[in-house]
C-alpha cells in the first residue's frame, strides 16, 4: 500500500519531466540520426573538423580544470566550517551563498573590470612596475577558468559541507588519542568519508561548466569559445538546428560518461578503503 501511495505522489513529476523534457529533447535529437538527415555521419563530420575538436577538448579541459581546482579549494573550506559551531557554521553558509544570489551577468562583469586591460589587475602591476604594458588577461581560458571556479565553488563547498557535518567528531578525537597527527587523520579518515560529496560535487560544477553560456561568452568571447557559446552561435547566428542537435547529444554524452566514471571511480576508492580496513 506504502508503495503505491509512493508511486502516486511521484506520478506528477515524472508527468511533467516525460512531456516538457524528455519529449522536447528526443524529438530535437532524434532527427539527427535519420539518414535524410546525415545520420550518424553528423557526428563523424563534427569530430573530423579540427575547429570542432578544438572547441570540444577545450570545453573538456576547462571544465575539467574548474573542477579540480573547485575540489581543492572546497574541501579544505568545507571542513573548516563544518567544524565550527552551529551558529558561525550558519553565517560562513549565508556567505557562502551570498554570490549565488547575484546574477551571473553581474559577476562575469566584475571579472571583465578586474581582468580588463585597464582593471585592476593590470593597473596593480603596472603600478608597483612588474609589467610595462598591459597583460591580456581576457578572451583567454585563464579568464574563463577563474570565472568558473569563482561561479561554482560555493556548489562544491555547500555540497561537501552538507557530507563533512555528518562525520562524528570522535573519530577524529580518536584518532589522534591513537598518535594520529590532525592532518593524518584528515587525510585517512575525514577525506574518505567525504568521497560521496566530492563526487556529487564534482559532477555538479563539471557539468555546470561544460554547459555554462554566460561566463565563457564573456570572458571568453569568439576567441576561445567552448560548446555551449559554440551551440548558441549555430543557433542564433546561422540557424543550424541541426548541427545544435549535435552539439546538444554530444554534451549529453559526455557528461553521462563523466559521470560514470567519477561513480566508477568512487567505487573503486570506497573498495580500496574497505581492504585497508
Amino acid at each position: 500500500m506504502k508503495k503505491n501511495i509512493s508511486y502516486i505522489i511521484l506520478l506528477p513529476g515524472i508527468i511533467l519531466l516525460v512531456f516538457f523534457l524528455m519529449v522536447p529533447l528526443i524529438a530535437s535529437i532524434f532527427p539527427t540520426f535519420l539518414p535524410m538527415n546525415g545520420g550518424l555521419g553528423n557526428y563523424v563530420s563534427f569530430f573530423q573538423d579540427e575547429y570542432n575538436r578544438s572547441i570540444f577538448w577545450r570545453t573538456i579541459r576547462v571544465s575539467g580544470i574548474v573542477t579540480i581546482i573547485s575540489l581543492i579549494l572546497g574541501i579544505p573550506t568545507a571542513y573548516y566550517i563544518a567544524s565550527l559551531q552551529k551558529k558561525w557554521r550558519g553565517i560562513l553558509m549565508a556567505m557562502t551563498l551570498f554570490p549565488l544570489l547575484t546574477n551571473s551577468v553581474i559577476r562575469s562583469f566584475a571579472w571583465i573590470n578586474i581582468l580588463g586591460k585597464n582593471g585592476v589587475v593590470n593597473n596593480f602591476l603596472l603600478s608597483i612596475g612588474l609589467i610595462d604594458q598591459p597583460l591580456s588577461l581576457l578572451y583567454t581560458e585563464f579568464a574563463i577558468i577563474i570565472g568558473s571556479v569563482y561561479l561554482f565553488l560555493p556548489t562544491m563547498i555547500m555540497t561537501l559541507v552538507g557530507v563533512m557535518e555528518n562525520i562524528e567528531g570522535e573519530m577524529l578525537e580518536a584518532a589522534e588519542t591513537l598518535g594520529a597527527s590532525p592532518f593524518r587523520a584528515f587525510v585517512k579518515i575525514v577525506l574518505p568519508l567525504s568521497i560521496p560529496g566530492a563526487i556529487v560535487g564534482s559532477i555538479l560544477v563539471f557539468t555546470g561548466t561544460l554547459t555554462a553560456y554566460t561566463t565563457p561568452q564573456l570572458l571568453g568571447g569568439n576567441q576561445k569559445m567552448l560548446l555551449a557559446t559554440f551551440l548558441y552561435q549555430k543557433a542564433s547566428t546561422l540557424g543550424d538546428w541541426n548541427a545544435v542537435a549535435v552539439i546538444a547529444f554530444i554534451m549529453i554524452v559526455t557528461t553521462l560518461v563523466v559521470m560514470k566514471t567519477l561513480n566508477i571511480i568512487a567505487r573503486r576508492m570506497d573498495r580500496r578503503e574497505m581492504d585497508h580496513a
